[in-house]
């Protein structure tokens, strides 16, 4: 259910866009990826650590339900409250290897260089295919 309702973005925005827009962002969506994990290993590496997400469970009192109470000629309803349980989703620092992060800062530089020639001959296709008129 939770991806369904994830999935609506991006399906929206999927569809706007002109043709050669929709080409040109799925052409570079692998560079786009590349780029962002390209960014975290660089502050990584400039922190000294990284961040790991983690869920955990907290459980806090919500309303439940109600008790009916009569007194007298009055029924009043009162909120009956309960434990629930909820997931959220925390982060902790976890230590580095500079190496590691460093080989990984360096295979990415190299896959965005290669993905970036990519890119360009498929945003010139995109162009060809898709023309957009001038306003």
């Amino acid at each position: 259910m939770r991806l369904a309702f994830l999935m609506i973005p991006l399906i929206a925005l999927t569809a706007c866009g002109t043709p050669q827009e929709r080409c040109i962002r799925q052409s570079t969506s692998e560079l786009r990826r590349v780029d962002t994990l390209l960014g975290e290993v660089q502050a990584n590496l400039a922190r000294g650590y990284a961040w790991q997400s983690y869920d955990t469970t907290i459980s806090r009192w919500e309303v439940c339900g109600t008790r009916t109470i009569k007194k007298g000629d009055k029924i009043i309803e009162k909120p009956r409250m309960c434990l629930e349980d909820h997931t959220i989703t925390r982060r902790r620092a976890v230590p580095i290897d500079p190496v590691i992060e460093t080989r990984k800062r360096d295979n990415l530089i190299a896959k965005k260089r290669d993905l970036t020639a990519l890119a360009q001959r498929q945003i010139a296709q995109c162009r060809a295919l898709y023309p957009e008129e001038s306003k």
